[in-house]
């Protein structure tokens, strides 16, 4: 490899450019795509959805694999690039189509929507101004719209893609300090936060933790944030919001209401009707994580379950959860957009008045974000090629396999349900076999199959008793492959519970 430092070659000897956009560029992208599937095939391993090891050994030799950490003076060429790449993705990396890689809200992605990304990226669109993006827009547009008419918004509700629930969840808090600001004759964009005394964001004490990083980033402070118990199927207690919103002094200010729709651990969605009639009797702004939850409205079975998100004034939703995309996938929408005052700019080098005026304008006002890419693109290809009816079996699917894991852990006298099939998460954990190390035994063994490259299993901390007990290790199935069987589940806690056979020794061990 010739050193940096080194003399560079004439032009002439270098690789002419090969571009994604040019007439023939989706043809050599398609070559391109096929030598790196070779490299993959060959390299995949084959067993386990992931490489066995310790973290520091698997990420040393996909290291070593790479070469030197130095930009090389020559490159590689494409074919042999593709191939070094695509070989250590294959051999060290996480393989989401293996049937237990049950561990986060990460789905093995469609096809056509990997397909339709490599469309989306041999384009280049950017979002933000019409001359990025020109079709691009139009594309978009439509899977708002699409979007927006599952939630049954409204006919004026907009939308635009995000890059997930975290950044979809600060925008949205965003429009409702906003909104709250100025129904306060306030101007927060002008003269700071302070001008809103005593901000206040209810949630339940299960909302997603973007909740609270939102509030600090907007300014708001993560002590704005009102955690409210939740009922005994973890729902938010819309009798404690309405308590909590009664408590509150003059000098403080409710922002917003943030309902849940699909806890990330346990799915349950927070009774929206009744949350939704107490934040519009006060005037409130009400938000609702769906990021999860989103995707049960393919479902026909599991619709009715999202019933009151249409009362919503701002919805989050992750397609690259239950709608099997490529991240990034997400949006978020609102019922009236008016809201996205907040965020509109002119700038003279992108959207001058004339010029919108004239038609040539894009989104720049929909988003923090400038350049942004055409992630639309997949997802319509998606809804095009599946349908409502396709991508709801897919949700189905996924939501028997949970279902039959919640009956098998239920008849295992080793393991404990924790939380039920709400969606297609199911939260369990080993008893343990000797008093007092069961947490031990439940951290012990999901790092036994991490390491084994065995399985994908999470983990999180969940209350076993009533209100007030300490919270406990559990662990946890996420299932998101609709090729998985209900044999597949079956294998997969049968080596949950070879490793707490595994496991328990050791640490009966380690404590005498």
């Amino acid at each position: 490899m010739t050193p940096l430092t080194g003399t560079r070659p004439p032009a002439s000897s270098l690789p002419p450019p090969r571009l994604a956009a040019a007439r023939d560029g989706l043809a050599r992208v398609t070559a391109a795509l096929a030598v790196a599937a070779g490299a993959a095939s060959a390299a995949r391993r084959a067993d386990g959805p992931l490489p066995a090891g310790t973290p520091a050994a698997v990420l040393a030799a996909a290291a070593a694999a790479l070469g030197p950490a130095r930009l090389p003076d020559r490159g590689l060429g494409t074919d042999r690039a593709l191939r070094l790449l695509a070989g250590v993705l294959a051999e060290h990396g996480i393989d989401l189509a293996h049937p237990w890689a049950a561990a986060h809200l990460q789905p093995p992605p469609l096809t056509v929507a990997v397909a339709a990304d490599a469309l989306a990226g041999a384009g280049n669109a950017s979002l933000d101004t019409y001359d990025s993006g020109a079709c691009a827009l139009a594309v978009e547009r439509w899977v708002v719209g699409v979007l927006a008419g599952l939630a049954g918004l409204g006919e004026r509700a907009d939308g635009v893609l995000t890059p997930g629930g975290s950044l979809s969840n600060l925008m949205a808090l965003l429009l409702a300090r906003d909104a709250t600001a100025h129904r306060r004759g306030l101007d927060v964009r002008r003269h700071g936060v302070a001008a809103l005394p005593g901000p206040v964001v209810f949630c339940s004490e299960l909302a997603h933790f973007s909740t609270h990083r939102a509030c600090a980033a907007l300014g708001l402070g993560e002590a704005a944030v009102h955690p409210l118990p939740v009922d005994a199927r973890r729902r938010m207690r819309p009798d404690a919001l309405a308590a909590a919103l009664d408590a509150l002094g003059p000098d403080r200010t409710p922002v917003a209401v943030v309902a849940t729709a699909g806890t990330t651990d346990f799915g349950t969605v927070d009774p929206l009707p009744q949350i939704a009639g107490i934040a519009a009797a006060r005037g409130l702004w009400l938000h609702v994580d769906a990021a999860y939850g989103f995707g049960a409205l393919f479902s026909e079975r599991l619709a009715g379950r999202l019933a009151g998100l249409e009362l919503a004034d701002s919805v989050t939703l992750d397609l690259h959860k239950t709608g099997w995309q490529p991240a990034a996938a997400g949006a978020l929408l609102v019922a009236d957009p008016a809201a996205f005052a907040a965020l509109e700019r002119e700038v003279a080098y992108l959207n001058p008045a004339d010029d919108a005026e004239a038609g040539y304008d894009g989104l720049l006002g929909r988003s923090l974000q400038t350049t942004r890419r055409a992630d639309a693109v997949k997802a319509a290809a998606t809804f095009l090629a599946y349908g409502r009816t396709g991508l709801g079996r897919l949700v189905d699917t996924c939501h028997d396999l949970a279902r039959h894991a919640e009956r098998r852990v239920r008849g295992e006298p080793d393991l404990e349900l924790v939380g039920p099939a709400e969606l297609t998460t199911v939260v369990f954990r080993h008893r343990g076999t000797r008093p007092g190390t069961a947490d031990a035994l439940n951290a012990a063994l999901r790092r036994h199959l991490l390491e084994s490259g065995a399985a994908l299993v999470g983990r999180t901390m969940a209350r076993t008793g009533g209100p007030g007990t300490r919270p406990r290790v559990c662990l946890k199935l996420t299932l998101l492959n609709p090729a998985a069987t209900p044999a597949d589940i079956d294998g997969l806690l049968d080596a949950v519970l070879d490793a707490g056979r595994t496991c328990a020794p050791l640490l009966e061990e380690d404590a005498a």
